[in-house]
């Protein structure tokens, strides 16, 4: 029955996103379904309750700012109540609102919001899990590249001797940024994935310095 009702909710929210737009490639409809993916297996492993999850992870990005965007860090929030008028809208059980609300504002890092439940701290999980390993590298690029990053500094390109700064440049945002998340995931199952995710791309910066 759960799974009837899932399938319709998904359904009816991909419709709901794609009328939506979204900020940059990096947060566009692939990246949703990748982070409903990992959400439902985490919730699965974790024991959360998927009709917070489901819908949570679906609509986590429904307002997506800019990077640059000065409001940025009111995107999860604008997104939460978005998502609840959604919901609302095709009689979602309103019991759910509460915690699906919460779980979306605190997905964000520029929130900066605690995950209190199972069900928030699966959901921001899944979502960081995809800044990382070969998806994570494809989606820095693709917002380097909108935001007309160069790769690597000519001077000190691997942050050797300097201090990142990732304003600059796009290498500068796996040292600054991406290779603290595997230890900041909340959930034993996310951690184990995102150490695997975190080698793939200091393998990548390896095979990078040969390079250059």
């Amino acid at each position: 029955m759960l799974l009837d009702f899932l399938s319709e909710l998904e359904h009816r929210c991909s419709v709901f996103l794609q009328a939506q737009g979204h900020a940059d490639s990096a947060h566009d409809l692939n990246h949703i379904s990748r982070v409903v993916k990992v959400a439902r297996q985490l919730a699965i492993e974790e024991g959360a309750d998927l009709a917070v999850v489901v819908p949570a992870a679906w609509l986590h990005d429904c307002v997506s700012l800019p990077k640059n965007h000065p409001e940025r860090h009111l995107a999860s929030t604008l997104a939460g109540d978005r998502a609840i008028n959604f919901l609302a809208s095709i009689h979602y059980p309103s019991e759910y609102y509460g915690a699906i609300h919460h779980a979306i504002r605190a997905h964000s890092f520029s929130a900066n919001i605690s995950p209190e439940t199972p069900e928030a701290k699966i959901v921001q999980d899944a979502d960081r899990l995809d800044a990382l390993g070969a998806i994570g590298i494809a989606r820095c690029m693709q917002v380097s590249g909108a935001l007309n990053r160069p790769l690597y500094s000519l001077n000190d390109p691997f942050c050797e001797i300097r201090e990142p700064d990732d304003t600059f440049y796009s290498i500068d945002h796996f040292y600054n940024k991406l290779f603290h998340i595997a230890d900041s995931l909340n959930t034993p199952s996310a951690r184990l994935e995102g150490k695997r995710r975190e080698r793939v791309m200091r393998i990548f910066l390896d095979d990078l310095a040969l390079e250059v």
